[in-house]
């Protein structure tokens, strides 16, 4: 980095926190934007909000102990770290995939501050979750293994003080076990613990859909600041869960054509536009793989193993996971002709690939931004659950679209005041630091 105070807290934080490289990514990329900001306001390095920003309030790890359905005891890791609550009671999802570890929950709640600051909602960020794989897995395993996470987590947890929902492994049915564990424990129906709860006991109409139209919402405004609109365009989304699927629908209802879907095994490419109806039979009704929907669509051919960034698009949505668009895909999709790439998923592009993008002139929405929609629409259930209210849909997706349309405004005035027209990246970053610092100052040093 060209300041050297900025690079000083990098190397801190990489020295301080060993082996946790998507946690060093995530710091690196909001550090190497805060610059223009810095030059302005060098109270923030004065007072250490750098530094204090980087470190989590409080990191809680403990075992979780369960029995199978064959009566062993099985034992897993649970963590939630708590990262900052500066502009509100810590919010954020908990995951259940065997690759989570401390370094992957550290940067999806680092990331998490910022997303929650754009929303404007009054939250902080904290995210968690298991080493635990619930695919395989009985529906009674399932449930054991959340009350045994619960019964560990939920002294940390409250609808003041922490908020948790879901996140990749932990969908409705987990939610279900986990506020029913919960209720058990504290014995209060305490609603605005959790969110992305059935509609019947307190949940929100249009938190389903809110990551994925809320991504799609975004990027239709991007490239409305260029002048043109979704109609007509072809688009390439990775993933097939909750945020794929929904993304794919929205895409399709705002005219554009939907060309890829993929899981970990691979990727379909559908000329004729993904069968949405199909796609959700494959992988919601049956739990089967990607490539069983090649085998009864005509025209759509099987990519195994490969991502969907070497077909040719005007949209790409990374919809997945971590890290799956690379620089090599990055010059793919500049190759293609792509004008727009959004993050649907938590920081899917390595570093390099947004150099590579952010070079050809491609418009980039960073995840902080892009996919606030689902922790938007959280926000949204914690209100209707303070107020014991339920909306109806219409009025949930109308706040989420307008709460899209703030954070995409919000990071282009920025990136326009600090000099960088256009670039949602630097605008998001400055945009989210700036409203934390400044509550960060105001509550002392702490």
């Amino acid at each position: 980095m060209a300041d050297d105070r900025l690079e000083s807290v990098l190397q801190q934080v990489i020295a301080r926190n060993p082996a946790e490289p998507e946690f060093h990514q995530a710091v690196t990329e909001v550090l190497h934007t805060l610059q223009p900001l810095l030059a302005r306001r060098p109270e923030y390095l004065d007072q250490r909000i750098l530094e204090r920003v980087c470190e989590p309030e409080r990191q809680v790890i403990f075992r979780v102990a369960w029995q199978d359905d064959r009566g062993v005891t099985q034992v897993n890791r649970g963590m939630r770290v708590q990262f900052n609550s500066a502009l509100g009671p810590y919010k954020g999802g908990l995951r259940f995939h065997p690759s989570v570890n401390l370094g992957i929950i550290k940067f999806l709640g680092f990331e998490q501050i910022f997303k929650n600051a754009l929303t404007g909602l009054g939250m902080g960020g904290a995210k968690g979750g298991a080493d635990f794989d619930p695919k395989g897995r009985s529906d009674a395993e399932i449930m054991r293994f959340c009350q045994a996470f619960m019964t560990e987590l939920f002294r940390h947890i409250g609808d003041h003080t922490d908020v948790p929902a879901g996140d990749i492994g932990v969908g409705g049915r987990e939610v279900g076990y986990l506020f029913g564990q919960y209720k058990r424990l504290v014995n209060a129906f305490e609603a605005g613990v959790l969110t992305g709860k059935g509609i019947g006991w307190g949940g929100a109409l249009g938190r389903t859909e809110a990551t994925g139209y809320g991504v799609v919402f975004f990027v239709s405004h991007m490239l409305a600041a260029r002048g043109r609109s979704l109609d007509g365009l072809r688009a390439t989304v990775s993933g097939s869960g909750n945020v794929a699927t929904y993304a794919i629908a929205k895409l399709q209802e705002l005219g554009a054509t939907v060309l890829s879907a993929s899981d970990s095994s691979g990727s379909v490419h559908d000329p004729a536009g993904i069968d949405l109806a199909l796609l959700r039979q494959v992988k919601e009704v049956e739990r089967g793989r990607i490539s069983d929907y090649v085998a009864r669509r005509p025209g759509a051919t099987f990519l195994q193993g490969a991502r969907p960034w070497s077909i040719p698009c005007d949209v790409a949505l990374p919809c997945a996971t971590q890290n799956e668009l690379d620089a090599a895909d990055a010059r793919l999709l500049v190759s293609n002709g792509v004008l727009a790439v959004a993050e649907g998923a938590n920081m899917p592009s390595s570093l390099e690939a947004i150099e590579v993008l952010q070079a050809a002139g491609v418009a980039f929405g960073p995840a902080k931004a892009a996919n606030a929609g689902g922790v938007a629409t959280s926000g949204l259930e914690m209100q209707q659950n303070a107020a014991r209210q339920q909306w109806t849909f219409e009025q949930t997706v109308g706040q989420l679209a307008r709460i899209m349309e703030n954070i995409h405004s919000t990071c282009a005035a920025t990136a326009e005041q600090f000099g960088s027209p256009g670039n949602l990246l630097l605008g998001a970053n400055i945009a989210g630091f700036q409203r934390v610092a400044d509550a960060m100052l105001a509550h002392g040093v702490m």
